[in-house]
């Protein structure tokens, strides 16, 4: 279901994850994941039981980020990290947790250069560029 949903479907599963999350139901794996990156983010809790979650707009003007963008963001980094795609971004991660001494605030460092990694590829017509993203990972070390 999630290989290419529309904007609706996606914000949907986030919705039903964290409302399964909430009433204690069963939910996929991926929900799981996914109530997981929504428990992190105490922030986005009281606009996924919202009655115009499906709808409000986020725009850059309003300078703040689109939530749903910003799980699925996550969403993307917790399936990189389990296969480790592009090679080494575990131990990228791991350097980061390090740092940080969490893995929230090490992930976020990765979810920056992800969302720099896909502008960058849009902007440009061409496919993310893997070693450019690890690269970005790595500057945030120094």
């Amino acid at each position: 279901m999630l290989f290419n949903p529309t904007r609706d479907q996606a914000r949907q599963f986030f919705i039903e994850a964290w409302r399964k999350r909430c009433g204690g139901v069963p939910a996929s794996a991926l929900e799981t994941i996914a109530a997981d990156v929504i428990a992190m983010h105490p922030e986005y809790h009281a606009l996924l039981v919202a009655a115009d979650a499906l709808t409000r707009e986020w725009t850059p003007e309003d300078g703040a980020m689109n939530p749903f963008l910003h799980l699925s963001l996550h969403l993307a980094i917790a399936e990189q990290l389990s296969i480790d795609q592009p090679p080494g971004i575990r131990a990228l991660f791991e350097t980061r947790r390090s740092h940080h001494g969490n893995v929230h605030d090490a992930l976020h460092d990765i979810l920056d250069c992800l969302g720099e990694t896909i502008w960058r590829a849009q902007r440009e017509r061409q496919p993310p560029d893997g070693a450019a993203y690890l690269d970005c990972i790595r500057r945030k070390a120094g």
